[in-house]
């Protein structure tokens, strides 16, 4: 390893590490703004929801699907002129956040539908009997337990934002994905690429010890 192979890990590294953590947490809550509400209404209007409808359910299942298998870099390129808009720019950290988060909008809007379809129906019917709202059973009732699920499918997720963060930094995104490219292919230093990919697998294993320990330890306090 050269000195500017070490140079570049010192200086470069923790700073596309710390704009990796910046995307993936802005992306997760603006995903989970999105996708969470659109997850309850697509349980409450399932065939075995609260207030099954059908037309709307199969339109907005279809489009959901459609999202879900759309390419994360067409989207990215698709969506450059609203992220101009928006955060005038469509390069760094702060662009590709937007991209990321409605990329991941509908993973989180179904791991919420499937959580919440997980709940047993006695819980609801029990709530139902007395006198609870739709709103009032989905917040206090429906999420409470699907909480374990909740928390194990949105580890999942960021799984994946880490992911498409990665392929952001193909065109002009930021974080390990940029430099890894930019420094580790288009400037010839394996060992700086190397270390990008060993962050990425540590964020990634981080993220899914840290949602497998939070589900389990929700589950036994039931």
């Amino acid at each position: 390893m050269s000195s500017e192979d070490i140079n570049i890990l010192l200086v470069k590294l923790p700073a596309a590490a710390a704009e990796t953590v910046y995307m993936i947490f802005a992306s997760t809550v603006f995903a989970c703004v999105m996708g969470f509400p659109l997850g309850a209404l697509l349980y409450s209007a399932s065939p075995a929801g609260l207030g099954p409808r059908r037309v709307f359910y199969n339109v907005m299942s279809r489009v959901v699907n459609l999202l879900r298998s759309l390419p994360f870099i067409i989207l990215m390129i698709m969506l450059i002129p609203f992220t101009r808009f928006l955060v005038h720019t469509s390069i760094g950290p702060t662009a590709a956040i937007v991209p990321l988060s409605i990329a991941a909008a509908p993973f989180v809007a179904r791991v919420a539908e499937s959580a919440l379809s997980e709940v047993d129906m006695g819980v609801i019917t029990a709530a139902k009997a007395m006198g609870s709202s739709v709103p009032q059973i989905i917040l206090k009732v429906l999420v409470p337990e699907a909480l374990p699920s909740l928390v194990s499918g949105l580890a999942l997720t960021v799984i994946n934002l880490i992911g498409y963060s990665a392929m952001a930094g193909a065109i002009g995104g930021g974080g390990l994905g940029s430099l890894a490219i930019n420094y580790g292919y288009y400037r010839f230093h394996p060992s700086v690429m190397l270390a990008a990919v060993l962050v990425i697998l540590a964020l990634v294993e981080a993220v899914q010890l840290a949602g497998t320990a939070l589900s389990r330890g929700l589950l036994s306090k039931r």
